[in-house]
């Protein structure tokens, strides 16, 4: 077998349809549209979700939910990995340049996850109380 062998299998190749095109082509005169009405037209179509006048389901439904525009503008930062930086004081622009926390974040907190090991200094950076614990447990402070 060659690559100018290789065809489809027999069947697989249908010719398209050819809508419109006289009685012999099975699909002349109104060209499987039916009779009048507005889907027979040509441009006549409602528009998605459309429920010929009734209030859509999308618009019966109530809203849920919110989305914080604030979410991703304040980062996380577990406990190992401020043990990992080598830095003794720990700002928002250290762990930027350490690439912890990326570059659009506004603010950063400190989670606990993980150990810390040695004293930091955490200035300007908010951490949550378990985090506060460890970081004073191991010689460390904390600056809001």
């Amino acid at each position: 077998m060659r690559l100018n062998d290789l065809k489809p299998a027999v069947g697989a190749k249908r010719p398209r349809r050819r809508v419109g095109r006289g009685i012999g082509s099975g699909l002349g005169k109104t060209a499987g549209r039916g009779h009048k009405g507005q889907k027979a037209r040509s441009g006549g179509y409602h528009k998605v979700g459309f429920e010929g006048g009734q209030m859509p389901l999308q618009r019966r439904l109530p809203k849920r939910g919110f989305t914080s525009p604030t979410e991703k503008a304040v980062a996380e930062v577990r406990l190992s990995e401020i043990d990992k930086l080598g830095v003794d004081k720990v700002d928002l622009a250290a762990l930027k340049e350490a690439g912890v926390v990326p570059r659009r974040a506004l603010a950063a907190k400190v989670i606990l996850s993980g150990k810390i090991n040695r004293a930091v200094k955490l200035q300007g950076v908010k951490a949550s109380k378990g985090a506060r614990a460890a970081i004073e447990a191991a010689g460390g402070s904390v600056e809001a």
